[in-house]
C-alpha cells in the first residue's frame, strides 16, 4: 500500500472512530464513497473501513415542504406521511322578511343569519412500500359521521390502481373537486344527486395521454348512513356500479396552456322502497344552505309488488380553459323505474349547472387540471401583508337548474297511491350565483358569493313557508374563511 493510500485509510479511519454521531458517521461515509470512486482506495478497501457504519440517508427521514405543508418522507420516496386539514368558516345572511307570529307564524331557522363552521377536518395521507398509499380524514365538527374518508390505494399496476374504503364515488367534475377548491362556496343543485363519499372498491387509471377512467362498486348510500341510513343496502343486495371516463383533447394535442375536457358518467343500482329518491339527500336545500324547496316522495314498503326502485344516472360534463378563462358545465339525468301494486312508474329528475370563471391576476386554469379534474388556484405570487401585494382574485357566474316536473304526476305530487306518501315542495328550481374569491396562498381564501333562487310548479298547491309566509325565491349573501393544509 503506497503512503497516499495509507494516508487516505487512516484519515478515513480516524475519522470515523470520532463519528460518535450518526450525522458524523454519515459525513464521514460520504468521504469514503468519494476516495472510492476517485481511485485512492479500492471497494473491498472501502467496505472494510466502513464496517459497522451506516449511512445516514439509509435511515433518517427527509422533511419536505409542498405548499407550506410538511411532509416526512424515506430518503427513497417510498415511505411518506402528512398532516392534512382544514376549516371552513362561513357566514350566511338572508332576506327573508319576519313573519306575522301572532297570527300563528313560527320564527324558522331557515330564514336565520349565521355563522357557521362548515367544514372542519383533520386527517393524515401516507404512503408505504412504494406502491401503497391512502389518506384517512377525521369530521371534527357538525358531522353525522367522524369518518369522512378512509381508504388505501394500491399501484402496483399504474394505469389500474385499485382503490378500497371510504371515498369519493367517480361520478361528477364538480364533486371530485375538492372542498377547498370549489369555484364556488357551495355545489350546484346537480351534487345533490350524484354519488360522493361512500362505501366500495373501484379501479382507475390514466391509460393514454389526456384519458382517465374510474370503474367502481359501492353500497349506494351516503357513507354517514353506511349502515342504517334510509338509503343503506340493508333490504337490497344489488350494489351500484359506476363508472366515469375523461378526455382532454388539448392534453393530446400537446397543448399545456389549455384545457378541453369531456367527461361521461354512469351510475346504476337500486333504492329500497321506505325511502326517498336522490342520492346524498331527498329533500335538497337551495345553493344557499336556505330553504328547502322539493320533498321527494316515499315509497312505503306496505303492499309493495316491486320492493326496489332501480335508478340509472347519466351524467355529462365539459370544461374548456385557456389562460385566466374557464368555461364549465354538467347535466345529469336521474331516473327512476318502479312498481306498486297501483302502477309503474319510469320518472326523471334533471339537473345542470354552467359557470364561467375569470382570474383578474392572470393565474392558468390548465395550471390546475390533471387527472380528469381541477385542483386550486396557486397564486403567481402569494399575498405579502408587508406590502399588501400578491395573491390571486378571481370572478365568476353560475346558472343551475332542477326540474323534477315528472313527479308532478298521479301517484307521485298528484292524488293518491297507497303504496306512496306524495311529494311536497316545487317540481322546478333556478339558481344564479355571482361570486369573488381572493387566494392569499394555497392555503387561505376569502370567499364572497350572492346567490338567487326561484321555484315554481307546485305539487298539490303545496308551498314553501319560512317564517310563517309562503316564499317562491330565495336571496342569499354568502362569506367564507378559509384555512386548509
Amino acid at each position: 500500500m503506497n503512503f497516499n493510500k495509507k494516508l487516505a485509510v487512516a484519515v478515513s479511519g480516524a475519522v470515523l472512530l470520532m463519528a460518535g454521531q450518526v450525522a458524523l458517521a454519515d459525513s464521514a461515509t460520504d468521504i469514503v464513497d468519494a476516495l472510492v470512486m476517485k481511485g485512492v482506495l479500492t471497494e473491498e478497501e472501502g467496505r472494510l473501513i466502513t464496517k459497522g457504519h451506516t449511512s445516514k440517508t439509509n435511515v433518517t427521514p427527509v422533511l419536505k415542504e409542498k405548499d407550506n405543508n410538511f411532509i416526512i418522507e424515506s430518503p427513497n420516496g417510498n415511505n411518506s406521511i402528512s398532516l392534512t386539514g382544514r376549516i371552513h368558516f362561513d357566514y350566511r345572511n338572508y332576506d327573508y322578511e319576519q313573519g306575522n307570529y301572532t297570527n300563528g307564524g313560527t320564527a324558522s331557522s331557515t330564514g336565520a343569519d349565521t355563522f357557521d363552521i362548515r367544514r372542519g377536518r383533520l386527517g393524515v395521507k401516507y404512503k408505504f412500500a412504494k406502491h401503497y398509499s391512502g389518506e384517512i380524514v377525521f369530521n371534527t365538527v357538525g358531522a353525522v359521521d367522524v369518518l369522512d374518508v378512509a381508504y388505501i390505494d394500491i399501484g402496483w399496476f399504474e394505469k389500474a390502481k385499485i382503490r378500497a374504503g371510504q371515498f369519493k364515488m367517480p361520478m361528477s367534475l364538480e364533486q371530485l373537486t375538492s372542498s377547498n377548491n370549489i369555484d364556488f362556496i357551495e355545489r350546484s343543485v346537480l351534487d345533490n344527486y350524484v354519488s360522493a363519499k361512500e362505501r366500495g372498491v373501484q379501479v382507475f387509471g390514466e391509460p393514454a395521454t389526456g384519458l382517465t377512467y374510474a370503474v367502481a362498486l359501492s353500497n349506494g348510500n351516503a357513507a354517514a348512513s353506511a349502515t342504517t341510513g334510509p338509503e343503506g343496502d340493508v333490504r337490497v343486495d344489488n350494489k351500484d356500479v359506476l363508472g366515469r371516463f375523461t378526455i382532454n383533447f388539448a392534453e393530446i394535442m400537446g397543448n399545456k396552456e389549455m384545457v378541453l375536457h369531456g367527461g361521461l358518467a354512469l351510475a346504476k343500482g337500486e333504492i329500497p322502497f321506505g325511502s326517498g329518491f336522490g342520492a346524498s339527500t331527498s329533500a335538497p336545500r337551495t345553493e344557499a344552505r336556505g330553504a328547502t324547496y322539493f320533498t321527494a316522495p316515499v315509497l312505503k314498503t306496505d303492499n309493495a309488488s316491486d320492493h326496489a326502485n332501480d335508478r340509472t344516472r347519466i351524467g355529462l360534463e365539459a370544461a374548456i380553459a385557456q389562460g385566466p378563462f374557464k368555461l364549465q358545465g354538467q347535466y345529469l339525468r336521474s331516473n327512476y323505474d318502479f312498481t306498486t301494486t297501483v302502477r309503474g312508474y319510469d320518472v326523471d329528475i334533471n339537473t345542470m349547472y354552467v359557470q364561467a370563471l375569470w382570474t383578474i391576476t392572470g393565474e392558468s386554469h390548465a395550471s390546475r387540471y390533471k387527472a380528469g379534474a381541477f385542483s386550486g388556484i396557486k397564486p403567481t405570487k402569494n399575498f405579502d401583508p408587508d406590502t399588501f401585494s400578491g395573491g390571486a382574485w378571481e370572478v365568476g357566474a353560475r346558472y343551475s337548474r332542477f326540474d323534477a316536473k315528472d313527479f308532478n304526476t298521479a301517484g307521485l305530487g298528484h292524488t293518491t297511491d297507497a303504496n306512496i306518501t306524495l311529494g311536497t315542495g316545487f317540481s322546478k328550481a333556478n339558481a344564479y350565483t355571482a361570486g369573488i374569491k381572493f387566494v392569499a396562498n394555497p392555503n387561505f381564501r376569502v370567499m364572497l358569493d350572492y346567490v338567487h333562487t326561484s321555484w315554481e310548479g307546485a305539487f298539490n298547491n303545496t308551498t314553501v313557508s319560512v317564517n310563517g309566509r309562503t316564499e317562491t325565491q330565495e336571496n342569499a349573501l354568502l362569506m367564507r374563511t378559509q384555512v386548509m393544509f
